[in-house]
Formats: C-alpha cells, sequence, structure tokens
C-alpha cells in the first residue's frame, strides 16, 4: 500500500477549500506505487489524485515537474495536469509533506502489451518529445551516465545479488565510459516510461504518468529505455520483435531520428539496463524485512543488457 503519510479530514477539506474543486466526498489511499502517499480523491467537482511527496522527491524539484507537466498538457499531450489553487500555486503543504491535487485520467497500465499497444506507447512517446524539443526547462539526470558509478559504489555487495556481478558490472561500466556518445539531440525527457507508467484503454493512450525521473539527457535514450522495458519477456531473456518493431515505428512516426541516433540505441539500451539493474540491486541490498516495497529482481536486466550486447543488438531496433 503506497500510503506513507495519512491525511488528516479536516486538514484535507481545508486544503480542497483552496480549488474550485468541489467539496470533498471520499478520499481513499491508492495500492500502486512505491515511494509517495497517493490518493484517490472524490470531490462534488470530480476525481483527482492527492499526492504527498515522500523521500524520493525533492521539495525543490516540485516546480520543475510542475512546469513540465503544465507545458505538456498545454501542447496537448496526454499527461495528468496539476490543479492550480485560486491563487494560481500546484504545491501545497499537508500533513506535513509537500503535495499537489493532479488530475485523475481513465486507463489501466500493462504488464504484457500487445504489438498494437506498444505502438501506440511508441507514439505517445514520440509525441511527447516533439512537444518538448523547444522546452527550456532542464533538470540534471541524477541517473544519468555521469552518476552510474557512483550507484553502483553505493548499492554495496553486488556479489550478494547474483554471483559474479560485481566483476560484470565494473566491465559494462568501463566500457560505457569509453563509448558514450555525445553530441546527440537532448532535452527534457521522462527516463521511467516503464508500462506501469502509461495509462491506456484499448490500444489507445489516456496517460503518461510519473514523470519523477524526468531530466535532461539525450532523447534517444528515452528510447532505449522504454524499448527495455516493452519489449523483452518477463525473466528479460527474451525480445520479442513483434512488440520492439511496433514500439518503433509509432515512435518514428512521430520523431525522425538522425542516423547517429538509431545507431546508438544499442549502446544507450546497455547503458538504461545497467541503470535499472543497479538502482534494482540497491534495493534488493538495502530494503529491509518487512518493508512496505516490494524489492524487485536485478536479474532480468542483467539478461537485457547480455541480450544488448549481442552482435545483432541493432536489428531489435528495426522498425
Amino acid at each position: 500500500m503506497a500510503v506513507y503519510t495519512h491525511v488528516d479530514p479536516d486538514e484535507l477539506a481545508a486544503l480542497v477549500a483552496r480549488y474550485d474543486i468541489g467539496t470533498v466526498v471520499s478520499c481513499k489511499g491508492i495500492a500502486e506505487g512505491v515511494e509517495n502517499s497517493n490518493y484517490l480523491l472524490e470531490t462534488t467537482g470530480g476525481r483527482f489524485i492527492l499526492t504527498l511527496y515522500e523521500k524520493r522527491v525533492k521539495a525543490d524539484d516540485l516546480p520543475f515537474f510542475v512546469a513540465l507537466l503544465d507545458h505538456l498538457a498545454r501542447a496537448g499531450c496526454a499527461v495528468p495536469a496539476m490543479i492550480h489553487d485560486r491563487e494560481g500555486a500546484a504545491i501545497q503543504r499537508i500533513a506535513g509533506r509537500s503535495a499537489c491535487v493532479i488530475q485523475f485520467l481513465p486507463g489501466i497500465s500493462l504488464t504484457h502489451p500487445t504489438p498494437g499497444q506498444c505502438a501506440a506507447a511508441g507514439g505517445a512517446l514520440g509525441a511527447m518529445h516533439r512537444a518538448l524539443a523547444g522546452y527550456s526547462g532542464a533538470r540534471d539526470n541524477s541517473m544519468g551516465h555521469h552518476h552510474w558509478r557512483a550507484i553502483a559504489a553505493g548499492a554495496g555487495d553486488l556479489d550478494s545479488v547474483l554471483p559474479g556481478l560485481q566483476a560484470e558490472v565494473d566491465t559494462e561500466l568501463d566500457w560505457l565510459d569509453a563509448h558514450w556518445p555525445a553530441g546527440l539531440p537532448r532535452h527534457v525527457i521522462h527516463a521511467d516510461l516503464f508500462p506501469d507508467n502509461v495509462l491506456m484503454l484499448g490500444e489507445t493512450v489516456t496517460g503518461l504518468i510519473d514523470f519523477y525521473f524526468a531530466a535532461t539527457d539525450f532523447r534517444a535514450y528515452d528510447v532505449a529505455i522504454t524499448h527495455a522495458s516493452w519489449c523483452f519477456s518477463d525473466d528479460g531473456k527474451r525480445c520479442d520483435q513483434g512488440r520492439a518493431s511496433a514500439l518503433m515505428r509509432g515512435y518514428l512516426g512521430e520523431v525522425a531520428l538522425s542516423d547517429a541516433e538509431i545507431a546508438a540505441l544499442p549502446l544507450l539500451a546497455r547503458g538504461a539496463s545497467l541503470r535499472f539493474l543497479l538502482t534494482r540491486a540497491h534495493d534488493w541490498i538495502h530494503t529491509p524485512a518487512g518493508a512496505l516495497v516490494t524489492r524487485k529482481d536485478p536479474s532480468p536486466f542483467l539478461e537485457r543488457l547480455r541480450r544488448y550486447r549481442a552482435d545483432d543488438a541493432a536489428a531489435l531496433f528495426a522498425a
């Protein structure tokens, strides 16, 4: 249950009174999510999400996220708009936490997307990138390439997760440092567009959500992250070429990647796989027994990393 902070009803009523969204009907905790406290807020004016920001999201970053979602909503992208109160403020305080009231979007997140759903997700990612191409906002990617060595060092004993993992990670870090590209087009990206961060009805994307890893990086790196998270079997050992090709067709229908970007995709996907391998390994080691958050097995991203290292990896990105 992703409710770490509970809200007093009187304090909630006072918060809602700042908005033109009616009065509180109900407020129920949402089980999905791992870091923030999320509530489904129903008022006489409709349904909303109330998010209380816990340890992962820094209060100083919230204005960036609000401005980003405001920009994407104005551009017509399927994102949940931040609701502003009568004085124009989107960031509030409740129960000792920074909080936002966010537009509720219909749809469900997927676990095993079809090729048609992958194509829709690729198209939505491309439309988002087009909307961000000239966007002036910027944020350092704290999970980007230049932080991976520190993340690996902070993870702890990687061999306690998988035997031999430390040596494999060290070798991969050396290779990525020697080959990481420069000069590719960059702007703000989502950086975490897994299937559970996309809401869909059938083959229609109704929402791109959870932008709290959004940062400035290569747009092709965002494509690589999405490819790695949408196109593989649960164990990471097999890339579904039908899903992969559909994802790429959907994206390329919105954005024409350069030859340099297309050539870099296997390398960027290796980096994406390493990034999620490391953060999952960190959580695997450091999440205490009995914690509310379920640890995610790092090994499927090690399998993806190995697949992207293969000589034929470029074919995985064929549209």
